[in-house]
């Protein structure tokens, strides 16, 4: 998903040049999705970014089907009218935007996160239990090493269950503050300890998933279209469908490393982040060595 405003960051943080040879961050999880085993590859993304990801998609390997999808009001259902707005719906529309081109199970992830290759070897087998039993998977990682030091962030903390999510919040404002960790709900102020898994979107989903959100979108646009900066992000959803039961999720957890882009201050860190695993050999350098075959988008 490459659709976001990045209004925290200051701009397009989805393309910008973060790497050690000019790489955005979310070729590393292709790289890392690829070693895995996948070989679709579905960028979600707002239209002024087409040229700066067809220009992606011509340096992958030949082996990696590639489509463009734009997150925009023609993604929208034909009986919502919408109202002038530059933000998006949320990353539930995002992953509806892409229905028309996907028939398969599959994994979500963020453009503007980075997850660690055992986080893509763990969405591999997720997917083939999604393919099988219908299962979703949430990927996650210890909160506390998903922070920022330089802002608040918006998590996902899941409460889970035997190995399945029982519950996920979406929590904002998270940040350390003189008292400990705390963010705020719907609910109020919530304390944490930064040992709860959080949801940083990485999903797997069977194709259902696909009419189940679409039940949810519709239920939102009709409650909330018409304002301005509402949207309905993954996490909200998925817990109404768990509470439900119209879906089981099995919780994961990933080692990492991770780091993101939220603030334009985290780019250092995930810049150095990178060099490092460059210099350990766990990437080369450039990530791609060749230049793929052309191709055409979708």
């Amino acid at each position: 998903m490459a659709a976001g405003l990045g209004s925290r960051y200051g701009g397009f943080k989805q393309v910008d040049q973060v790497g050690p040879s000019g790489e955005m961050l979310l070729e590393y999880a292709v790289f890392d999705a690829r070693r895995a085993g996948f070989r679709r590859m579905v960028f979600v993304i707002r239209r002024e970014l087409t040229k700066a990801f067809s220009e992606l998609a011509g340096r992958l390997p030949a082996d990696l089907e590639v489509s463009l999808v734009c997150q925009d009001a023609e993604r929208l259902p034909s009986w919502f009218e919408p109202p002038p707005r530059t933000k998006p719906w949320g990353t539930v529309h995002a992953v509806l935007a892409a229905r028309d081109v996907i028939t398969t199970s599959f994994s979500v992830v963020n453009a503007d996160d980075f997850y660690g290759a055992a986080a893509f070897k763990l969405g591999m087998s997720a997917c083939e239990e999604a393919s099988s039993s219908g299962t979703y998977t949430v990927i996650g990682l210890p909160l506390a090493n998903t922070l920022s030091e330089h802002g608040s962030v918006v998590r996902g903390v899941c409460l889970t269950d035997g190995g399945w999510l029982a519950e996920l919040d979406e929590v904002y404002g998270i940040q350390r503050t003189n008292v400990g960790l705390q963010g705020s709900t719907k609910s109020g102020t919530r304390s944490l300890t930064g040992r709860e898994l959080a949801s940083m979107n990485f999903w797997i989903f069977p194709p259902a998933v696909f009419e189940r959100f679409g039940q949810r979108f519709d239920d939102f646009l009709r409650r909330h279209g018409n304002e301005p900066s509402a949207e309905l992000p993954l996490p909200e959803a998925i817990n109404q469908l768990i509470q439900t039961g119209a879906a089981r999720v099995r919780a994961a957890e990933a080692p990492g490393p991770w780091f993101g882009l939220t603030h334009q201050n985290d780019r250092p860190k995930a810049a150095a982040g990178l060099r490092q695993l460059r210099d350990q050999g766990v990437y080369p350098d450039p990530l791609w060595r060749r230049n793929a075959e052309s191709r055409d988008l979708v």
